[in-house]
C-alpha cells in the first residue's frame, strides 16, 4: 500500500494510509521534482509536499541517492534534466561531482556546455568520458565483428544472433516436431562463420546535424566513427553541421574531445554540408555518405535534392539517416525525406551496428 501511495500520492492517503519514515522521504523527493507538474492544478490533485523552492538539486540528489535504487535515480535525473529543464543538475559544479553518468545527462552537457564555466566544463568532461567509455565497450566489438567478413556456409560456434542459421537450424531438428503444438523444438541452433575478404578502399563520410533534437545521434555518430577508425578498407571521415560545416575527422580517435567541441543548436543547412562532403569523395563507387539529420531544412533543398541526385548518378551510395542511435525512433521532415529517397539516397534510421552491417556487406562487394 505505501507503494501505491508514493505512486498516486497525498490524495490516495484515505485508501493508502500514511506512508513511513522513509517512505515519506521518498515522497518528498518525488514530490520535489513531479510536484512541478502543471497538469496537476487542472487535474485538483496538487499535493502540499516540500516544493521546489525549498530544496536545492544538490540536497536532492543526496536525497534520491540515498533513498531509491540505481535504476530510479537515472530515471529521476532523466526526467529532471530532459523534461523539466533543471539545469543545476548539469551546471552546478557540486550537483555534477553527487550525479550518476548517463546517456541522458551527457544530451544534456552538450545542450548546455554554452552556460558553463572552465570549474564546471571540468566536472561536465566526467560524464561525457564515462558515458563515451560504456558506448566504446558496447559498441566497438559489435561494430568491428561486422567486418570481418561476409557469411560463409561453414558452421560457427559463435551464437551471434545475427549469424544465426534459419534454414540449417530446422533441418538439424525436424525430428522434434510436435504437430499437435505446431512448432519444432531447438535442442541445437546453428550459426554462419564469416570469411575475410580483400577490401578495396571505400570511404565513410558520416555529416551529422547539430540541431538540438540530434543529440542522441551526435553521440553515437561520434563512437561509431571512433570505433570504425582505422578499419582495413574503409577511410572515415566525420562532419558536423549547423549552418556552417566543421570538419571533425581529425579528432575522431578522441570522442570525448570531439563532443566537447560540439555545440548542439543553430540552424540548419543540409545542402551546404552535402557540398562540403561531396568535395571529398575520391571514388564514388566506394563511397558512403551517411547524412544524419531530421531533414528540416533551413538551407537550399533544390541544391541538396541536386547535390545527392549526382552523387547517386556517379555511383556512390548516399544513405539519410533520421537516426543513428541505439533506439532508431526518428522524428523528421518526411516530404524533404521522400524527395531524397527520389533523388536516389536510402532513407531510413538506423542503430550504430546495422550502419556497421550495411558498410560492411558494401566493401564486401
Amino acid at each position: 500500500m505505501e507503494r501505491w501511495r508514493l505512486v498516486l500520492g497525498s490524495p490516495a492517503e484515505p485508501w493508502t494510509g500514511r506512508p513511513g519514515a522513509e517512505g515519506a522521504a521518498r515522497d518528498a523527493a518525488l514530490e520535489w521534482l513531479y510536484g512541478r507538474d502543471e497538469d496537476l492544478d487542472r487535474r485538483g490533485v496538487r499535493s502540499a509536499g516540500l516544493g521546489p523552492s525549498q530544496v536545492t538539486a544538490v540536497d536532492w540528489l543526496d536525497d534520491v541517492h540515498r533513498l531509491f535504487p540505481r535504476e530510479t535515480i537515472e530515471r529521476l535525473e532523466r526526467d529532471a534534466v530532459e523534461h523539466y529543464g533543471i539545469e543545476e543538475i548539469v551546471t552546478d559544479p557540486t550537483v555534477l561531482e553527487r550525479v550518476e553518468p548517463s546517456a541522458a545527462l551527457l544530451r544534456a552537457v552538450l545542450r548546455t556546455k554554452h552556460l558553463m564555466n572552465e570549474q564546471v566544463l571540468g566536472q561536465a568532461r566526467r560524464i561525457v568520458a564515462a558515458v563515451v567509455r560504456q558506448l566504446l565497450e558496447r559498441l566497438t566489438p559489435e561494430l568491428r565483428h561486422a567486418f570481418t567478413g561476409a557469411r560463409s556456409a561453414r558452421p560457427s560456434r559463435r551464437p551471434l544472433a545475427r549469424d544465426f542459421d534459419f534454414r540449417r537450424t530446422v533441418r538439424a531438428n525436424l525430428g522434434r516436431y510436435r504437430p499437435a503444438e505446431r512448432r519444432i523444438l531447438i535442442e541445437r541452433p546453428h550459426f554462419h562463420s564469416r570469411t575475410r575478404r580483400h577490401l578495396e578502399q571505400w570511404q565513410l563520410i558520416l555529416v551529422v546535424d547539430q540541431s538540438g533534437s540530434m543529440a542522441g545521434s551526435v553521440i553515437h555518430s561520434a563512437v561509431t566513427a571512433a570505433c570504425l577508425w582505422n578499419l582495413p578498407g574503409l577511410k572515415t571521415h566525420l562532419l558536423a553541421f549547423d549552418t556552417q560545416v566543421v570538419d571533425l575527422t581529425s579528432e575522431v580517435t578522441d570522442p570525448v574531445e570531439l563532443l566537447m567541441r560540439v555545440q548542439l543548436g543553430g540552424g540548419t543547412d543540409i545542402a551546404r554540408a552535402v557540398d562540403y562532403a561531396a568535395g571529398l569523395v575520391e571514388n564514388p563507387r566506394r563511397t558512403i555518405l551517411a547524412v544524419v539529420s531530421d531533414f528540416y531544412e533551413g538551407g537550399d533543398r533544390y541544391r541538396l535534392l541536386r547535390t545527392v541526385r549526382s552523387l547517386a548518378g556517379q555511383g556512390a551510395t548516399v544513405l539519410g539517416l533520421a537516426a543513428l542511435d541505439e533506439e532508431a525512433a526518428p522524428a523528421y521532415d518526411r516530404e524533404l525525406a521522400g524527395q531524397l529517397a527520389d533523388a536516389g539516397a536510402h532513407v531510413g534510421a538506423m542503430t550504430p551496428g546495422m550502419l556497421a552491417e550495411f558498410v560492411a556487406e558494401r566493401l564486401g562487394r
